[in-house]
């Protein structure tokens, strides 16, 4: 073969090794093949489905039930009825829990925050019990707390019987559900924080446990900060996952993987497929100042409305349309008003089409004007008029 001819066989075959090993096959050549009893991916923000496999059938969630219990334990700290300096004492069925566990003792107290980063971090079966009956006195009251709940968020094939996900025949869920779950855990307060904290001492010497987060996506794939893992014999290997990289936010749920590890890479071949394929048009940031208006009454004439989040639209690369926004303002706006106030929202159109809204709020509080001021406005008004 003369050289030149040789050098362009080595160049080609480099190049197909670098579009099928490297990545860098075009996505929207991109095939998905999942495997698992069910599979969903939605983009965080709207919810919007980007793929999915039986979203709906019944599986055995194994360890994700936990996902719910941090987030209704969550709502209490952020509601202000519990600290994470009180004091939860682990009763004598929270220690009989098998399964995975921190290994917690009758009588043994710790705090909430360690509490917390026991179910987040080592998944202890122990640790869930124990919570649940600190925040609603038995675990039975807080099952029926995860029901309501999940009722709440529209949770159709979901029924939980206990607080840590071991295996119950009538404890079961379904993909879409947990990317329901999932999709609410992310707003609040604390839920990311704990499920993306990998390594923690929890026990010191003489008999120290560390505890590792059995999410090893936190170390594997590039923007995760959450969810949780679950593994039984029959519920098989499941992974609830979420992932940012600049403004746009997946949520990946694996369930029913057979092979050990199997759920990490399903979970990055959905994530892998939704930042190939999509993109986040920002149009204003959090905070940004989008328009300032007249307020009847103040102390200050007007205040300026700043977006309570960021505006904008994720879309699939080859779809992408013309996005658009406009702004209503509520009617008959007067002092006083608090910071924060919502006093209209901005409206985010796809194609001429709403998509979503975004309230507009007060940057500031505007008091009241007192009745020297108002009776001065009053008297420019009239000087304005003659």
């Amino acid at each position: 073969m003369p050289r030149l001819s040789r050098v362009k066989f080595l160049v080609a075959v480099f190049l197909a090794f670098l579009f099928v090993f490297g990545g860098l096959w075009p996505a929207e050549a991109e095939e998905l093949e999942i495997k698992g009893q069910s599979y969903i991916l939605i983009e965080a923000e709207s919810g919007q489905v980007v793929a999915s496999k039986e979203p709906d059938k019944k599986c055995y969630p194994a360890s994700i039930t936990k996902i719910m219990t941090l987030v209704l334990t969550l709502e209490e700290l952020a509601a202000g009825n519990v600290s994470l300096e009180d004091k939860v004492v682990t009763s004598k069925t929270a220690e009989s829990m098998g399964g995975s566990q921190v290994y917690l003792e009758a009588g043994e107290e710790r705090t909430l925050h360690e509490m917390l980063i026991a179910i987040a971090v080592g998944s202890g079966n122990d640790a869930s019990v124990a919570v649940a009956e600190f925040i609603a006195g038995s675990e039975t009251a807080f099952v029926e707390l995860m029901n309501n709940k999940a009722k709440e968020l529209g949770m159709e094939n979901t029924n939980f019987v206990n607080s840590h996900g071991l295996h119950d025949d009538n404890h079961y869920t379904s993909a879409a559900d947990m990317a329901r779950i999932a999709m609410y855990a992310i707003s609040v307060p604390k839920f990311l924080e704990y499920t993306s904290i990998y390594e923690y001492q929890f026990r010191p010497d003489p008999k120290p446990l560390v505890l590792w987060n059995t999410n090893k996506l936190l170390k594997w794939y590039e923007g995760t900060d959450g969810m949780k893992t679950g593994y039984t014999a029959k519920s098989h290997y499941n992974l609830v996952a979420t992932a940012q990289r600049e403004n746009l936010r997946f949520i990946s749920v694996v369930l029913g993987v057979q092979e050990r590890n199997g759920h990490y890479n399903e979970s990055i071949k959905l994530l892998n497929y939704g930042f190939n394929n999509y993109k986040y048009n920002l149009i204003y940031d959090e905070g940004a100042k989008i328009c300032e208006v007249p307020v009847a009454k103040g102390k200050d004439e007007t205040v300026q409305l700043v977006a309570a989040k960021k505006v904008g639209l994720a879309q699939a690369k080859k779809e992408a349309g013309e996005i658009t926004t406009k702004i209503e303002i509520n009617k008959n706006l007067q002092a006083p008003l608090a910071e924060k106030t919502q006093m209209g929202e901005i409206v985010v159109l796809s194609n001429g089409v709403e998509v979503k809204r975004v309230d507009l709020l007060a940057e500031k509080e505007v008091p009241r004007a007192g009745l020297m001021q108002f009776w001065w406005s009053v008297c420019q008004a009239i000087l304005l008029l003659a």
